[in-house]
C-alpha cells in the first residue's frame, strides 16, 4: 500500500492563469483496458477519452483549465487528501481529511468483459464515496467538453441524474446518474451534500453508444459490488507475477501501469494515456502519446515476458505480427500505429486549448507516424524472438513476411533516419539505428538457426557482420573515449547505453566501459540522466531545455549492473524510486525540481523499471567474479 502523504495545493480556478492545475505527479490513473482516466489528489477527474484511449476527450482541464472540462467531487472547506491504490490493483482511493470527519472516494473503471475484450464494455466510470468518520460536506461538478472542448453540448435531466449530448459529426451521449440530487446550469450538473459516518453516495458517468442509457441509478450496494468485482480482477491478473525479488511494490506497480495502457481488443500498448502534457513548462515539446509506437511496446513485451506475463505479451505479438503481414501485401511497417492498427495519425494544433500551465502548444496526433526510423526493425525482431523463445513459435506465414523484411534492410540499413528520439532537425547516421538494425539480423539468425528456418543465411550474416564493423569504426570516437550520437559527431546519447543490453557489445568492453565513464561525465547529474544535450548534440528542431529522461536513468542502473558497479547501480536505482509519484508512477521526464515532467504515466518507463529490478537482483544475487573492476568510492575520493 502507497499513501499519498502532505496536504495539496488548494487550486485556485483562475481565468486562465495557470493556478489552478495540479502538479502532474498529483494524479493517479485508472481505466477499463480500452481507456484511461486521470484522478487528481483533489478527488477531479482532470482527462478522460471515450471511448478509446485515441478518441477525443471528454474531460481535459488538465490542457485548459478553464474550457478542458472535468468530474470533481470534492470535500468542501478546509482539509487535506490523501491517495492510495487498494493493493495490488489500479483501483484508486483518494481520502478527505476534515475538521469535521474523514470521507474516502473509490474510482474505478469495471472491466465488464474479459480482458481480451470479446465482450462490449459499457465504458463506465464508477465514483463511490464513503462516510469513514464524523461527517463531511462533499461538492460535485460534473462539467464535459466533448471533443476537446471543440464541440458544444446539451444536458438534460432524467429520473436520477442527466444526459449530456453533442453533435461531433455523430451524435454521443453521456449520462450521469447520481444517488443524490443534481442541479443543471449552463450545462454543468452540480450537487452539494453532507455524508455522515457509514453512508455510501455513488456516481456513474457512462459512455452511451450503441445502446439506451441506464435511466435509473443502480443500489449502492451494486456499486459497492462493482468497485469489488473490479479490485478482484486487477488481484487475480497481479497474482500471476512471478517477481519475487527486492522491488516488488514497484514491480508490481510498474505491470499494473503497464497492464492499464493495453487495448484489450487488439493487444495493442499505448506510449501513454494523456497528450501534450509538457517535456518544460512553456516549451513546446509537447506530444500526443496515446498511440502504439512499435519501438516502445517491443520493450514492453520483454518487460512482461521476464515477470511471467506470456499471456500479455503474446496478444501484442498477434497485433504486431498482423502489421507484419500487412508487409505482403505492399504496405510499409509504421513506426507508430493507433490503437485498432490503423495508422491515420495526422498531427494537428488545437489553438483554442492553453496547455497545461500554458505550454502551448496542444499537439493532437504525431507526426512520427511519417518518420523514418531504422531501429524499429530490431525491436521488432527482438520482441518477435524472446516470445519464440518464452512464448510460442510463429509461424510460417510470418517468417516468410519477416523475410521479405529482412531482404529489404539488407537494401536499406545504411540509409540515414529520424532516430530513437524522433528529432525534427534532418535526417542523421545514428548509432543505436544501425545497432538494432545489427539486433534485427542477429536475432533473425538466432530464431531461424534454432528451429530450422528457411534464411538467406550468407546475405544476412554479411549484413550483420558489415554493420558491426562499421558501427565499431564510425560510431565509436577515440579522442571521446565513447560511442556517440551519430557518425562524425563528438556527442553522446543515452539511448547507447543498450548496446550491452542488447548483446551488441560486452558489458565490460573497454569501449563500452569507455561509454559509460563519458556518459557519467556529460549527461548526469546526480542520479538522473539526459537522453542527450539539444543545445550541442543532434539539431532536434525545436528550441527550449527539457528534462532528465526516466527510462534513460533506468538504462543506466542496467549498464552500470552489468558492467560490474553494482553498489553504484543500486544507489542510482534506489534514489530512481524516489523520483516516483507516492503512487509509485512516473512521467516521462523528472524537471530541475524534481517535478514531473511529459506524457504520465509513462509505458516506457514502467518498463525499464522492471527490467532494472530484475537484472540487478539477478546480479545483486549471483556470484560476484573476481575479475570485476574496482569501483569508484560512492562518495568520492577521500
Amino acid at each position: 500500500m502507497i499513501v499519498l502523504g502532505g496536504p495539496p495545493r488548494v487550486p485556485h480556478r483562475g481565468a486562465g492563469d495557470g493556478v489552478g492545475y495540479l502538479p502532474i505527479d498529483q494524479y493517479g490513473v485508472i481505466g477499463d483496458l480500452h481507456t484511461a482516466a486521470l484522478v487528481g489528489r483533489n478527488g477531479s477527474i482532470d482527462w478522460l477519452c471515450l471511448p478509446r484511449f485515441d478518441s477525443p476527450s471528454l474531460f481535459a482541464a488538465i490542457l485548459d483549465d478553464q474550457k478542458g472540462g472535468r468530474f470533481r467531487i470534492s470535500a468542501c472547506g478546509e482539509g487535506t487528501t490523501r491517495q492510495l491504490y487498494v493493493p495490488d490493483t489500479n483501483v484508486l482511493i483518494t481520502r478527505f481529511v476534515t475538521p469535521g470527519g474523514v470521507a474516502e472516494l473509490y474510482d474505478c473503471m469495471p472491466i465488464e468483459a474479459d480482458e481480451q475484450g470479446t465482450a462490449a464494455l459499457a465504458h463506465d466510470l464508477v465514483r463511490v464515496i464513503h462516510g469513514v468518520r464524523g461527517s463531511v460536506e462533499v461538492e460535485v461538478l460534473c462539467q464535459p467538453a466533448f471533443d476537446y472542448a471543440r464541440a458544444p453540448h446539451a444536458v438534460r435531466a432524467v429520473q436520477h441524474g442527466c444526459l449530456f449530448s453533442a453533435d461531433t459529426g455523430k451524435p454521443e451521449l453521456v449520462s450521469l446518474l447520481a444517488s443524490v440530487p443534481l442541479t443543471i446550469e449552463d450545462g454543468v450538473a452540480r450537487a452539494r451534500f453532507t455524508i455522515h459516518e457509514g453512508e455510501w453516495v455513488g456516481f456513474v458517468l457512462e459512455w452511451v453508444e450503441g445502446h439506451h442509457p441506464r435511466m435509473s441509478l443502480p443500489p449502492t450496494i451494486t456499486l459497492r459490488h462493482m468497485v469489488q468485482r473490479t479490485v478482484d480482477f486487477w488481484q487475480r491478473w497481479l497474482a500471476k507475477s512471478t517477481y519475487r525479488g527486492r522491488w516488488r511494490e514497484h514491480v508490481a506497480r510498474s505491470a499494473l501501469a503497464l497492464k492499464l495502457m493495453t487495448y484489450a481488443p487488439t493487444g495493442a500498448i499505448i506510449a501513454a494515456p494523456t497528450m501534450s502534457l509538457p517535456e518544460a513548462i512553456g516549451g513546446p515539446r509537447n506530444w500526443d502519446y496515446r498511440y502504439s509506437w512499435v519501438r516502445d511496446s517491443s520493450f514492453i513485451v520483454y518487460a512482461f515476458i521476464r515477470i511471467g506475463f506470456v499471456e500479455e505479451a503474446a496478444r501484442y505479438i498477434d497485433f504486431l505480427t498482423t502489421k507484419c503481414l500487412d508487409l505482403a501485401s505492399g504496405k510499409s511497417l509504421k513506426v507508430v500505429y493507433r490503437v485498432d492498427g490503423s495508422n491515420d495519425i495526422k498531427e494537428e494544433i488545437l489553438e483554442h486549448l492553453e496547455g497545461y500551465r500554458g505550454s502551448g502548444p496542444v499537439r493532437l496526433g504525431n507526426a512520427a507516424a511519417d518518420q523514418f526510423q531504422l531501429d524499429i526493425f530490431g525491436e521488432l525482431l527482438d520482441a518477435i524472438y524472446l516470445y519464440d523463445k518464452y512464448g510460442a513459435p510463429i509461424s510460417y506465414d510470418v517468417w516468410q513476411t519477416l523475410t521479405w523484411m529482412l531482404n529489404w534492410l539488407c537494401d536499406n540499413w545504411q540509409q540515414p533516419d529520424d532516430g530513437i528520439w524522433e528529432v525534427r532537425g534532418g535526417r542523421q547516421h545514428f548509432v543505436f539505428s544501425r545497432m538494432m538494425c545489427w539486433v534485427a539480423f542477429d536475432r533473425a539468425v538466432r530464431m531461424a538457426t534454432k528451429r530450422g528456418l528457411p534464411f538467406p543465411r550468407d546475405r544476412w550474416e554479411h549484413a550483420r557482420t558489415a554493420i558491426y564493423e562499421e558501427v565499431m569504426e564510425k560510431g565509436y570516437d577515440p579522442k571521446v573515449g565513447a560511442f556517440v550520437q551519430y557518425y562524425g559527431a563528438p556527442y553522446l546519447d543515452a539511448a547507447n547505453l543498450l548496446m550491452s543490453l542488447v548483446k551488441f557489445v560486452a558489458p565490460t568492453d573497454p569501449r563500452m566501459l569507455g561509454t559509460i565513464d563519458a556518459t557519467r561525465k556529460l549527461l548526469v547529474s546526480d542520479s538522473l540522466v539526459y537522453r542527450y544535450d539539444p543545445a550541442y548534440s543532434a539539431p532536434d528542431g525545436l528550441y527550449g531545455a527539457e528534462g532528465a529522461f526516466s527510462i534513460c536513468t533506468f538504462w543506466w542502473v542496467e549498464a552500470l549492473t552489468r558492467a560490474g558497479h553494482l553498489r553504484e547501480a543500486r544507489l542510482t536505482f534506489e534514489k530512481m524510486l524516489t523520483y516516483a509519484n507516492p503512487l509509485g508512477l512516473y512521467a516521462e521526464e523528472i524537471g530541475p525540481s524534481a517535478e514531473a515532467l511529459g506524457n504520465f504515466p509513462q509505458g516506457f518507463t514502467h518498463l525499464a523499471l522492471i527490467s532494472a529490478a530484475f537484472n540487478l537482483d539477478r546480479a545483486l544475487d549471483g556470484p560476484q567474479p573476481h575479475s570485476r573492476r574496482i569501483e569508484a568510492p560512492l562518495l568520492g575520493p577521500a
